[in-house]
């Protein structure tokens, strides 16, 4: 049913929550888990970036998400066949050209359930995914 699984990760919270169901159903299914993390490149200069050159942020930005996508792969099953991917652009974005491009069956992340005014100022990346994914999404509240 599952040949390929996406599973984005920023490396938040409930990271080992989420690689818990994705390993499942990659063992499952016998899929092949394409784990990618997005550099946010709309938020380059703002937080504790601000003020880098745009070739240092870019450089820590890219080893940070390299941690997150091999601290993810470390969680899953060891048997589990993965790709690596680390992409910049505006996340959800580039989580959907991902899955296309890869032409996954299934994706799985996390959500955090933020309400009000967290959920209007921050957007939910999850949400934009599950309206716009032509795959079926799992969403995991972590």
């Amino acid at each position: 049913m599952y040949q390929d699984i996406l599973f984005p990760t920023d490396g938040s919270e409930g990271t080992d929550q989420l690689a818990a169901h994705v390993g499942s159903l990659a063992e499952q299914y016998d899929a092949t888990v394409h784990v990618v993390s997005v550099l946010d490149t709309r938020n380059r200069f703002e937080g504790p970036n601000m003020g880098l050159g745009e070739s240092v942020w870019s450089e820590t930005e890219r080893e940070r998400a390299e941690t997150v996508v091999e601290e993810a792969t470390a969680q899953l099953p060891a048997d589990c066949s993965v790709d690596r991917y680390v992409e910049s652009g505006v996340p959800h974005k580039v989580i959907l050209e991902h899955a296309d491009r890869a032409d996954v069956d299934l994706i799985v992340m996390g959500t955090h359930g933020r309400t009000g005014i967290d959920h209007y100022l921050l957007g939910s990346v999850a949400e934009k995914v599950v309206r716009h994914a032509t795959a079926p999404v799992l969403t995991v509240r972590i």
